[in-house]
């Protein structure tokens, strides 16, 4: 375990310096993309798993998790801006707390710990709640351990009787210099299918 975390990057996440940049991956503007599902896609939907889609971006393209949750939009959403909660509901979460909450978005600082090491975050969440969806960026004004990351959740009903909502999630993480495999695995697998795992656990709960 020493070998191992001698050979890990020195980060220096620091709330009092600003980020390296204002951002090199392509944020969301506003709504988020939609996706388009196949019959095949609601089908399985339908069972209770998940979906994973490709979404056109530029010149690439993201993956976009898609799952069906048996619960109202609104226990979905006091889910997800449940802050305070992911480290008990979301795998490798050791630590998660709102720093602003105002008119410019939800400011939350996010920490990943796994095989000795962790890793430190700062991100601006932009809601429309009465929309469904909301996106984010990293928060610019403080340095992060990622070196960049953009995503968006969308939360849209599908019927009341019973109650049904469907969820959309995607990330994207840029990490910052050369990092360990086995480590860029795993902050991503807090993306999407795991994302919206926990998400209709707690929901569905």
């Amino acid at each position: 375990m020493l070998a191992l975390a001698l050979s890990l990057p020195l980060w220096a996440a620091d709330p009092n310096l600003p980020h390296e940049h204002q951002g090199v991956l392509a944020a969301y503007k506003g709504v988020p993309p939609s996706v388009s599902l196949t019959t095949e896609d609601l089908a399985t939907l339908g069972t209770g798993a998940s979906v994973q889609k490709q979404v056109q971006m530029g010149n690439g393209g993201r993956a976009v998790a898609v799952m069906d949750i048996n619960a109202t939009v609104d226990r979905v959403w006091s889910r997800i801006l449940a802050f305070d909660q992911y480290p008990k509901w979301v795998d490798n979460v050791t630590s998660c707390s709102v720093y602003k909450n105002d008119s410019s978005g939800i400011f939350a600082d996010f920490v990943l710990g796994f095989a000795g090491a962790s890793v430190q975050y700062y991100v601006k969440h932009t809601l429309n709640r009465s929309a469904g969806w909301m996106t984010w960026t990293l928060d610019y004004s403080r340095n992060s351990d990622l070196n960049d990351s953009v995503g968006y959740w969308r939360v849209t009903p599908i019927s009341t009787e019973p109650p049904k909502t469907r969820l959309e999630y995607s990330v994207e993480i840029q990490m910052k210099g050369w990092v360990p495999g086995f480590i860029v695995s795993m902050v991503q697998k807090q993306g999407v299918t795991n994302a919206t795992a926990w998400v209709k656990k707690q929901s569905e709960s």
